[in-house]
């Protein structure tokens, strides 16, 4: 071994040959790589990713390691793995301003899964380690606190009424289902609606989020509208079942998210095949209606999601199946189309942040 000192200046100039395989830009001016320390033949420092759950975090995880152990005098390598989440850049009001990403999980129908999805693409990302909030804004029929195993909100810690949201596997809950009773029916108009949406999304005390997972209602409607018009949306995910007839509805959410300037991240297909205990698939609601409509208006497939009884069992429980089942196929297809969303939401944010106009003020 050689008595060669490694220095910082050695080891970025290591790193900057490698690059962040999404944004083809290198680790270095990035700022992905900190807290850089020598102590002998060992390295040890930290990678900041710009998501959790980071799909090429392995990949180029092991091509640092590659690179520093091939420098003179290491013989080893020390790796923390983080994530910093940018913000969107939108300006959100009241108790929202810490919120950095908000993403809407939608559908044109009822009865596809759309929230067993927000559900488990948000307890996906708690996991991974995000700061995480779910909204269910489906006033007229809330399931969010069922399936995430929650019934009440915590006593407000002070008499100013302040709404503090429930907090189940690691994320934290609002719904209108905490406040009325399960078998009350809401008739609600359209203004209504609006001050109970905006209610939700500023005065709730939610905190530093890294994402806000929003739980949209059915169709397109007034909730959506008022959703759209009370806080900026990151983006919206659209869930759709194979065959045509969801399809077909799932059409006209992708068109409402473009009338109301919500960026589309992708389309996912749920309940896209059946395995059978002899390791076939079975196609029971038709095939690739998810895969068409995304190549229909021109944005990403994000992924297919089996038929498993088991997430039907987490849903009723308020076991979703990444956190009850996490080895199964259901449960690792979600957490994949977990960590596709964060990047998208992660790469649209610095997208924005490097197209902003610095403005330079000029001395008299």
């Amino acid at each position: 071994m050689s008595d060669t000192k490694t220095t910082e200046e050695q080891i970025l100039a290591a790193l900057s040959h490698i690059h962040e395989p999404v944004l083809k830009r290198d680790l270095v001016s990035l700022g992905a790589v900190q807290d850089i320390q020598v102590k002998g033949d060992k390295i040890s420092l930290r990678l900041v990713l710009i998501a959790p759950a980071h799909p090429f975090a392995d990949q180029i995880e092991a091509k640092v390691r590659e690179a520093l152990e091939a420098l003179d005098g290491v013989s080893q390598v020390e790796i923390s793995l983080d994530a910093e989440v940018p913000a969107d850049g939108r300006v959100r009001q009241g108790r929202a301003v810490g919120i950095r990403n908000v993403i809407a999980v939608a559908s044109g129908k009822g009865g596809v899964g759309k929230s067993t999805v927000a559900v488990n693409i948000a307890a996906a990302l708690a996991q991974a380690g995000a700061k995480v909030g779910l909204l269910d804004s489906d006033v007229y029929g809330p399931n969010v606190p069922t399936m995430m195993g929650v019934d009440h909100l915590p006593e407000p810690p002070d008499e100013t009424g302040r709404l503090v949201p429930a907090e189940a596997h690691g994320v934290k809950l609002m719904s209108i289902g905490f406040l009325v009773k399960p078998e009350q029916a809401m008739v609600w108009r359209g203004p209504m609606l609006h001050n109970a949406i905006r209610q939700f999304i500023q005065d709730v005390e939610w905190g530093e989020l890294d994402y806000l997972i929003v739980d949209m209602p059915p169709g397109t409607g007034d909730v959506q509208l008022s959703l759209a018009q009370t806080t900026p949306l990151s983006g919206g995910v659209i869930v759709t079942l194979p065959q045509r007839v969801s399809v077909d509805d799932a059409r006209r959410g992708i068109e409402m998210f473009r009338q109301l300037r919500v960026p589309v991240m992708g389309v996912v297909e749920n309940m896209s095949y059946l395995l059978t205990p002899d390791g076939q698939k079975m196609d029971i609601f038709g095939e690739g209606g998810g895969q068409a409509l995304a190549k229909e208006f021109e944005v990403s497939f994000i992924g297919a999601i089996p038929m498993d009884p088991e997430v039907r069992v987490g849903g009723d429980s308020g076991q979703p199946i990444v956190v009850r089942i996490p080895d199964s196929d259901a449960a690792k297809a979600l957490r994949a189309i977990a960590s596709d969303v964060a990047l998208k939401a992660s790469t649209a944010a610095l997208a924005s942040q490097s197209q902003a106009v610095p403005i330079r003020m000029v001395e008299e």
